[in-house]
C-alpha cells in the first residue's frame, strides 16, 4: 500500500474521531501547527522518518515539542502513528487531514500570482469574487513573479485564468510563427 493511501486512511480516522469528540476545529489548528513546524524544521521530519531511532525516543521528542500546545487527541494520534511504525508518514497524514478538513468545510484553495505585490484591497476584491462564484470559503495565497511582466495568473482548484502579459506575448509569438509557416 502506498504512503499516500495509508496517510489518507489515518487522516480520515482522526477526522472521524475529532468530529465524534467535537474537537475538529482544535485538531485542525494542531495539524496546521504540526505542518508549519515540520516545514520550518525539516530535521524533525528526518528524525521521524529515521528507522534507527526508537519509537520511545520519537514519542518523547514529539511530546517535548507539542505537549501542552496541542490537544490530547493529537498527541495520542502521534503516538499511535509512531508505535505502528508510521512516523515517516506523519507529515503526509497531517497534510491529508488538512485537505480533508477543507473538503468537509467547503474550503477551496486559490493562488494568485502577479507581477507586483497586490494591495490588500485587490486581495479582498479577488477573494469576494471567488467566494461569490464558488459559493464557499476561499483560502487565497498571493505570490509575486516579476517574469509575468504585468497581469496575473489565478488558479482555483484545477482551473486557471492567465491574464499575464508574458502569456499574451507567448501566444502572439506562436501565432506569428504559425502564420509564417
Amino acid at each position: 500500500m502506498s504512503e499516500i493511501t495509508v496517510a489518507i486512511r489515518y487522516a480520515k480516522a482522526i477526522i472521524d474521531l475529532a468530529t465524534e469528540q467535537k474537537t475538529l476545529e482544535e485538531i485542525n489548528k494542531d495539524m496546521e501547527f504540526f505542518v508549519h513546524t515540520i516545514k520550518a524544521n525539516p530535521q524533525l521530519n528526518a528524525v521521524l522518518a529515521n528507522p534507527i531511532i526508537y519509537h520511545d525516543k520519537k514519542i518523547k521528542i514529539l511530546e517535548q515539542i507539542f505537549g501542552g500546545k496541542v490537544n490530547k487527541l493529537t498527541i495520542e494520534f502521534f503516538k499511535i502513528m509512531v508505535n505502528k511504525s508510521r512516523a515517516e508518514i506523519l507529515y503526509v497524514a497531517a497534510q491529508e487531514f488538512l485537505n480533508q478538513y477543507d473538503v468537509i468545510k467547503h474550503i477551496t484553495k486559490a493562488t494568485v500570482v502577479s507581477a507586483s505585490p497586490l494591495s490588500e484591497e485587490n486581495k479582498k476584491t479577488i477573494l469576494a469574487e471567488l467566494e461569490q462564484t464558488t459559493g464557499g470559503t476561499i483560502k487565497l495565497t498571493a505570490k509575486v513573479d516579476a517574469d509575468l511582466i504585468g497581469g496575473f495568473v489565478l488558479t482555483v482548484g484545477d482551473k486557471q485564468i492567465d491574464t499575464s502579459v508574458a502569456s499574451s506575448l507567448a501566444k502572439l509569438k506562436k501565432e506569428f510563427a504559425q502564420g509564417v509557416a
